[in-house]
């Protein structure tokens, strides 16, 4: 079991959901998002998604693309990321999960991406453009070295795949919201509900839902469902707009606190 295991059944003990903070790994720069990452578990983040910027994020909307460009022309790579979770490391003991895609981590090699990531503190690994199908080539080497490989589900996904996605998973499952691409949305349709439910159907793993998480509306309708919610775009605009990311995640925090089915 490791950090985000243990993350999720101290929440669960506590009656509590897991808030999860997005940022993308060197936006404003690599220093900065060390910086945010302790700024973020301190206003209440239970666990950090960092993003490894890449040139074509197809599950990226926007404002994510936007600051991805800008951590690559600020030189940021995956060993430089891998880097910094290991400074992070010395200071925290928050779950760590790198969110990248599929050819960044197959330039350096499973094997040795996973051994790296393993030992400087990376806990999860999530990769938008991988089937989970085909996941067994990288899966043997994040099992090996104890890395929780957290797929992805969406409401297009049809049920009988998405409870073999479940039992797939481990440390969480990432429930999309929408058939779409990241972005904080004014209204995240009810839609998703159905979605939910049935993915609540003898889930092995927590279920926590993403893309477009941005107001207390979204706790309100979406919480008896899951056992967390992600917030990427929304810390991203705050980011691009030099306000203080703290406030909200506070705020956003207090309301998932004060939730009650």
């Amino acid at each position: 079991m490791n950090r985000i295991s243990r993350k999720f059944q101290s929440l669960k003990a506590q009656n509590r959901k897991a808030l999860i903070i997005y940022l993308t790994a060197g936006y404003p720069s690599l220093e900065e998002t060390q910086r945010l990452v302790l700024k973020a578990e301190e206003a209440g983040a239970d666990l950090i998604e960092l993003g490894v910027p890449f040139s074509d994020p197809i599950a990226d909307g926007p404002t994510i693309q936007y600051a991805s460009q800008k951590a690559l022309e600020k030189g940021a790579t995956l060993e430089k990321i891998l880097r910094l979770v290991h400074r992070l490391r010395r200071r925290t003991e928050i779950p760590l999960i790198l969110m990248s895609y599929l050819n960044p981590i197959h330039r350096m090699g499973y094997e040795v991406f996973s051994c790296s990531a393993a030992r400087c503190g990376v806990d999860g690994l999530i990769i938008p453009d991988l089937i989970p199908e085909e996941s067994g080539p990288i899966r043997k080497h994040t099992v090996k070295n104890g890395l929780s490989l957290i797929l992805l589900t969406a409401p297009t996904t049809p049920s009988s795949r998405r409870h073999w996605i479940d039992k797939q998973s481990r440390g969480f499952v990432y429930a999309v919201s929408v058939a779409g691409v990241t972005g904080a949305r004014k209204d995240i349709s009810s839609d998703a509900i159905g979605f939910l439910k049935d993915m609540n159907r003898g889930a092995k793993n927590p279920i926590a839902l993403g893309f477009g998480i941005s107001k207390p509306e979204h706790i309100r309708r979406f919480g008896r469902y899951v056992q967390g919610f992600i917030i990427g775009s929304a810390i991203i605009n705050r980011l691009r707009a030099k306000e203080p990311i703290t406030g909200f995640i506070k705020g956003f925090r207090r309301r998932l606190d004060a939730f009650r089915p």
